[in-house]
């Protein structure tokens, strides 16, 4: 069984792509669900965030768990499986455990060093975990990929960078005044983050509006943080008065067309129009209108572009790179044992057995004579054995380690069901 990776990001694929490849929590928990339909895959993990699509898996077939994952990436994203291929991207094994232990520590990441990817990782978690669909394998890998991505923020000045797409997109939207009046369309982690980074900078309560289809919903903002709220029926009078929209709504289609801006803004008062949303919320016309100033992902991934790489980065990459030798050490390690602690117990009872029979053979022996010659029996066998369980361990530091290991369970003849035990056993202690 291997790890096993398939997804697409900012960049391998275009905005456009990506929005029609996203997934709203309901969307990923099914996918999450059928891919473990597959006679292939025993464990699945969904990440979906608003620069990305993954799907993590345990996979016993590396080309039939492809096969399975690129058509429903496919299907979902009506697209055709050859059109879609161009922007998929494959790691297997140790390349998919370094991904993800970079991707939790926001190396890849739109705006570098990122913080909020590493709360994502831990919802898809979560959500794997409730739903059922995560076994050790992948609870194992996911729970170290969120230790390190803590450990990256806590060990470098990595924070130092953009530490949200939040927080990037606010710069971007540059200077304001304490008159700035800002609408946050949403509700939901996005839209919170947002209303919570607009109160970090000492932005007024009261110079915040909040509105979402269901109102209750962005009244739990205005509970949490003292911003105002708007029913979503009376969205464009607001709308007149804001010089910031935000929207993050996780609708399936465009919210804000091009002529709903247009009209917001017909007074030629200039607005800033920032889309945190995939699909986009925003129509990408509302750009070419003469008083709108236009924020999307694709906006800010140009920016990040520019973006100076710092020596936190390499820091943090340095701990990514340190902590994938060490889990996939532990890894094979953690096969191998099984099997050495399985050649031992068989020779262990072969030495009982002979020994036995020497007994019964020779008769009258003394209980010294019986114990030199079950101790003979016992040297005997832990010299022979030795070399070749020191040498398989040191071998599964390497890459083929696990080959090694089934190397030796062939070549005496190991019974499959006794590792199984072994390794069952390993898992409950």
């Amino acid at each position: 069984m291997s790890v096993l990776v398939l997804g697409m990001s900012h960049r391998t694929a275009p905005i456009e792509v990506l929005e029609r490849a996203s997934l709203d929590t309901d969307d990923g928990v099914k996918l999450s669900h059928k891919v473990l339909e597959s006679a292939h895959i025993t464990e699945s993990v969904v990440i979906s965030t608003c620069n990305r699509v993954e799907v993590y898996v345990e996979a016993e077939r590396f080309h039939g768990a492809i096969e399975e994952l690129s058509r429903l990436f496919a299907e979902h994203a009506g697209l055709g499986r050859d059109e879609l291929v161009h922007h998929l991207y494959v790691h297997y094994d140790d390349a998919a455990v370094a991904h993800l232990f970079s991707v939790a520590s926001g190396l890849d990441s739109m705006i570098l060093g990122e913080s909020q990817i590493l709360g994502q990782v831990r919802l898809s978690l979560q959500s794997a975990q409730a739903e059922s669909t995560v076994g050790p394998a992948l609870n194992a890998l996911f729970q170290q990929a969120l230790r390190i991505g803590k450990r990256g923020h806590a060990e470098t000045g990595i924070d130092r960078l953009a530490p949200s797409v939040v927080t990037a997109a606010l710069d971007a939207v540059g200077e304001t005044t304490p008159e700035t009046r800002y609408l946050v369309a949403g509700a939901g982690t996005m839209a919170s983050l947002a209303v919570r980074t607009l109160m970090d900078r000492g932005i007024a309560p009261e110079r915040v509006m909040v509105t979402n289809r269901t109102y209750q919903r962005a009244y739990e903002l205005v509970a949490t943080f003292g911003v105002g709220a708007v029913r979503w029926e009376a969205l464009d009078v607001e709308l007149q008065a804001a010089d910031v929209l935000i929207s993050c709504t996780g609708a399936t289609g465009v919210v804000f067309d091009r002529d709903r801006i247009e009209r917001a803004t017909s007074d030629g008062r200039p607005m800033t129009v920032v889309d945190l949303a995939l699909p986009r919320d925003i129509a990408a016309e509302a750009a070419s209108l003469p008083h709108v100033t236009h924020i999307d992902m694709q906006v800010l991934a140009e920016l990040a572009a520019d973006s100076e790489v710092v020596a936190d980065v390499a820091a943090v990459r340095s701990i990514v790179d340190g902590e994938v030798g060490t889990f996939l050490a532990a890894k094979s390690a953690s096969r191998v044992t099984p099997t050495v602690k399985a050649l031992r117990g068989m020779a262990t009872e072969i030495v009982q057995a002979e020994s036995d029979r020497l007994e019964a053979r020779l008769g009258d022996l003394t209980d010294a004579q019986r114990a030199e010659v079950r101790q003979a029996l016992r040297r005997v066998s832990d010299k022979l054995l030795h070399q070749p369980t020191v040498r398989v361990q040191q071998l599964a530091d390497g890459p083929n380690g696990l080959t090694y290991a089934d190397a030796l369970a062939d070549l005496f003849a190991l019974d499959p069901a006794a590792v199984d035990r072994v390794s069952a056993a390993k898992e409950g202690s």
